[in-house]
C-alpha cells in the first residue's frame, strides 16, 4: 500500500492536468505511431514497430503509477492548519545556528518541491527536521557534512 501524499490546490491541480495531457495527448499519439509503424510492412523486422510499442508500454506504467499517486492525494484545508507547530504546508522563518543565516520556506509533499522558490519536501532531511518543532525550539539535522542546527523564527500557513 502506498503512502498518502497531502498536496496544495494548486499542487494538485498540477497533477490532475499531467494525467489528463498523457491521457488525453500522449495515449493518441503513442497509437498513432504504432498504427503508422505497423503500416510499414512486416512487423518481425519493424524496428519502428518495436519502439512504438515500447514507448507505448512505457506510457502506460507512467499513466498507472500517476492514478496510483492520485488515489492516494489528499487536499491540504489550509485553513485548518495549526501555526503552532511546524507541519506540511506550513511556511517557516528558520535561523541557522552555524552561519546565523535566516532562510524562509514552504514545507510541501515531495512533488511540489522546488528549492528556487523557498520550497523544500517534508521528506528532505531538514523538513523531517523540522517537521512538528514549535517557535524557539532547536532542530537538529544530520547531514553528510556532520548536524546542523536551525531554530524556529515564525510559523505561518
Amino acid at each position: 500500500m502506498s503512502d498518502v501524499s497531502y498536496y496544495t490546490k494548486e499542487g494538485l491541480k498540477k497533477l490532475k492536468d499531467e494525467l489528463s495531457y498523457l491521457k488525453d495527448v500522449e495515449r493518441p499519439n503513442a497509437s498513432n505511431a504504432i498504427g503508422e509503424a505497423r503500416d510499414k510492412g512486416d512487423l518481425s523486422e519493424n524496428a519502428e514497430y518495436d519502439a512504438a510499442k515500447e514507448a507505448q508500454g512505457m506510457l502506460e506504467m507512467k499513466i498507472s503509477k500517476m492514478e496510483e499517486f492520485m488515489s492516494n492525494a489528499r487536499l491540504i484545508d489550509e485553513s485548518k492548519l495549526d501555526t503552532s507547530k511546524v507541519l506540511v504546508l506550513s511556511k517557516v522563518v528558520i535561523k541557522n545556528l552555524n552561519n546565523r543565516m535566516q532562510m524562509n520556506y514552504t514545507l510541501v509533499a515531495e512533488s511540489e518541491a522546488d528549492l528556487k522558490s523557498g520550497k523544500i519536501s517534508v521528506n528532505s532531511p531538514i523538513g523531517k527536521g523540522l517537521l512538528g518543532k514549535k517557535i524557539g525550539e532547536i532542530a537538529e539535522v544530520t547531514v553528510p557534512n556532520g548536524i546542523l542546527k536551525f531554530e524556529i523564527i515564525s510559523i505561518d500557513r
